[in-house]
């Protein structure tokens, strides 16, 4: 998506955040956020915001909707969302800075307890009944052997996009770019963080043991787990087939690896708690 500065909004558009968040007295433009037309950190009066917008035309308006809606339910270590905006043909979101870098998620960081105690936060919450977002039975069906998507199904409210970008680490971690919230079963938050895991140069045996420290993941059905690696495995060829950037590519290949390997076996995964 094309990304805009601050100041490349419209006229109306910087008067109605002003009239929000106080006076702007310098934008900064985010390094990340590359999913909307807009990711700024503005200094206000108030202190600072990180506004994030998309044209309210584009297809992936939608999406920053949902990340709206879902807000009020995420646990605290999630950051806040201020205000929400339509206008000028832009729909703007005003979230608190959270003061914090991205996790890491090599081998031995310091960073995974705090990931670990996050993700648990998250697992405990269930998917608000009164917001229309996807069902991960849904969302996996295309990609899903035959007749097995209604095994992703439950009533855990899950991120699905663990990626390092998208926790901010300080004293704690918080999971950050709700643009993806799914109703499933709470062991997929897991195992999508297992792929992550991999990909920042964990071997399978070490990411399935660090996703063994959330109770859901150790008692996940097995023909579930085997089911949910198959539809992941086709959707990330289906991603990297498109588009093949190397990281895509490579998360194709982890997502491969999974498949072929995944312990599917409850026993061995309660083995492995940590």
């Amino acid at each position: 998506m094309l990304r805009r500065h601050f100041h490349d909004l419209p006229a109306q558009a910087r008067q109605a955040i002003t009239d929000k968040a106080g006076p702007v007295h310098a934008a900064r433009t985010a390094d990340g956020g590359l999913n909307s037309g807009i990711a700024a950190f503005i200094d206000t009066d108030h202190g600072p915001v990180l506004v994030k917008g998309i044209p309210t035309d584009h297809p992936q308006a939608p999406t920053q909707r949902r990340e709206t809606a879902i807000n009020p339910y995420l646990p605290r270590a999630c950051p806040r969302l201020y205000w929400h905006i339509e206008t000028a043909g832009w729909d703007l979101l005003g979230y608190e800075v959270l003061q914090g870098r991205h996790a890491d998620y090599a081998p031995g960081s310091a960073d995974l307890p705090l990931v670990a105690t996050a993700i648990m936060e998250l697992q405990e919450i269930a998917a608000p009944a009164d917001i229309a977002i996807k069902a991960a039975e849904q969302r996996w069906a295309v990609y899903a052997p035959p007749g097995a998507a209604d095994l992703f199904a439950g009533g855990a409210l899950l991120h699905t996009d663990l990626a390092p970008q998208n926790v901010l680490v300080d004293d704690r971690a918080h999971v950050i770019d709700w643009a993806w919230p799914t109703r499933g079963a709470a062991w997929i938050d897991p195992a999508i963080l297992i792929l992550r895991l991999l990909e920042a140069g964990h071997t399978l045996a070490e990411a399935d043991t660090f996703a063994c420290r959330f109770p859901f993941w150790r008692t996940a059905p097995a023909e579930a787990v085997k089911a949910f690696a198959a539809a992941n495995a086709t959707a990330w060829e289906e991603i990297a087939n498109a588009d093949r950037t190397p990281w895509k590519a490579a998360m194709a290949r982890h997502a491969a690896v999974f498949l072929a390997h995944v312990p599917t076996d409850p026993s061995r995964r309660q083995a492995r708690r940590v």
